[in-house]
C-alpha cells in the first residue's frame, strides 16, 4: 500500500515539544532534532520546519514524491527560508519552492525539454524571457498571487525588485532537479555549476561519473549476487528495475529494498520464476 502524506498546521499532536506541536500524518518514526535558529526544527531525516511569522506550527520541508501527497502550498512557501527546495517529486513533474533575497534573481537559464509553471506567494519582481538568451523580449512585472509559465526552449529570469524576499513555488513538467534537491542559496547553485564544468554533461544535477558513484551500491549488490551463483536473467531482471525506481526518484538502497520485497511477497510472481530458473 502507498503511503499518504498530509501536512497540516492547526491540530496539537501530543508527543511533539509543545511549541513545534504538529508533523506530518503517517510520521513513521521521524525524529524532531532543534536546529540553530530559534524558529527552526530538524528532523533525522533532514525534512525542516519553519516557524511562520504568523505564529503557526511549522511544516515539514523535504521531497514527499512519489507518494500522493497534500499541502497547504501557501503556507509551506512562505515558510521555505532556502533558495531552493524540492518539494515533491514524480516521474513526469516536480514541486520546488523558492526564496529570492532583496535584489537577487534566479538567474539566466532554459530548460530545452521542460515547461515551467511559478506561482509567487510573497513579493514583488520582473519577470523576462526569449527565444534568444540576448533577446528577451518578453517582460512582465509580478507580485504575490501572480503566475508565470515558461515553455520549454525559452531563456528566462526572474528578479526580486521589492524590498522583501520574494517567495515562489515552482513546478517542472517532467523534473529538472534531483529527488530532494536542496539549495540553501544560490551561491551553492554557482558553486556547484562550476564544479561540474561547462564542459560536463549534467544530467538531472548530476555528471555521468556522479550517477555511477551514486549507483555503486546497486553494483556491489549484483556482483555479490553474481558470486551467489544466482541466473543473469533474474540479476538483469532485478537490477534493471531498481534502476528505473532510481529515475523515478528512489536511492539506490530503497529501490533494491523494494525490488526485493516484490520477488520476496511474490507481489512480481516473475521474478520468483526467473530465481528459480
Amino acid at each position: 500500500m502507498r503511503k499518504i502524506y498530509y501536512v497540516p498546521y492547526t491540530y496539537p499532536w501530543q508527543y511533539h515539544y509543545p511549541y513545534y506541536a504538529n508533523a506530518p500524518m503517517n510520521d513513521h518514526g521521524r525524529q524532531y532534532i532543534y536546529g540553530a535558529l530559534p524558529n527552526e526544527v530538524e528532523h533525522a531525516n533532514g525534512f525542516k520546519d519553519f516557524r511562520s511569522s504568523n505564529g503557526k506550527a511549522p511544516i515539514s520541508l523535504g521531497d514527499y514524491g512519489p507518494n500522493p501527497f497534500v499541502i497547504d502550498i501557501n503556507e509551506a512557501t512562505k515558510q521555505n527560508e532556502t533558495f531552493r527546495t524540492a518539494l515533491w517529486t514524480g516521474e513526469h513533474l516536480q514541486v520546488t519552492l523558492m526564496r529570492i533575497n532583496v535584489g537577487e534573481d534566479i538567474g539566466l537559464e532554459m530548460h530545452p525539454n521542460v515547461d515551467q509553471f511559478l506561482r509567487i506567494e510573497q513579493g514583488q519582481g520582473i519577470v523576462k524571457m526569449g527565444k534568444n538568451k540576448n533577446d528577451l523580449n518578453f517582460e512582465r512585472k509580478v507580485k504575490d498571487d501572480f503566475a508565470i509559465v515558461i515553455p520549454a526552449g525559452y531563456w528566462h529570469n526572474l528578479t526580486n525588485t521589492g524590498n522583501t524576499p520574494l517567495k515562489l513555488y515552482s513546478i517542472y513538467a517532467p523534473p529538472n532537479h534531483p529527488f530532494g534537491t536542496v539549495h540553501v542559496t544560490k551561491a551553492d547553485v554557482v558553486a556547484t555549476e562550476e564544479g561540474h564544468g561547462n564542459d560536463n554533461t549534467n544530467v538531472f544535477g548530476k555528471t555521468p561519473d556522479e550517477w555511477v558513484k551514486y549507483t555503486g551500491f546497486l553494483v556491489g549488490e549484483g556482483l555479490e549476487d553474481v558470486k551467489r551463483g544466482i541466473n543473469a536473467t533474474h540479476i538483469l531482471q532485478e537490477f534493471i528495475l531498481m534502476g528505473v525506481l532510481v529515475g523515478k526518484g528512489y536511492s539506490p538502497e530503497k529501490a533494491y529494498e523494494t525490488v526485493e520485497e516484490w520477488e520476496r511477497t511474490g507481489e512480481s510472481q516473475l521474478l520468483q520464476q526467473s530465481k528459480n530458473m
